[in-house]
């Protein structure tokens, strides 16, 4: 199982509602345009295609990134999830502020 940060920039209102609701039927939302996808490669890989698909290539921008098994998340501000739940994808965490 592998952890991916996935964000998107995307140009025109009715495709951002088309990839935003299609990237959370498979990854947390962290922020309106960030997400974080727990699984396998392939199913990242089929996520992505399938957001790419309601995507102008020539106007929008999706990036994903593979993040280290053993990675270190620091929060500052607001936080993803509310106190008492501990996303385990993760293998340490640190609050700061």
């Amino acid at each position: 199982m592998s952890t991916y940060l996935i964000a998107y920039d995307i140009r025109n209102a009715r495709r951002l509602q088309r990839v935003h609701r299609k990237l959370t039927a498979t990854a947390m939302p962290l922020e309106y345009s960030v997400f974080l996808f727990v699984g396998s490669d392939e199913g990242c890989r089929r996520s992505v295609e399938d957001c790419l698909s309601l995507m102008n290539p020539n106007e929008d921008e999706l990036r994903c990134y593979r993040l280290p098994a053993h990675g270190r998340r620091v929060e500052i501000g607001r936080r993803a999830l509310p106190d008492g739940l501990v996303w385990t994808g993760w293998s340490t965490s640190e609050r700061v502020g």
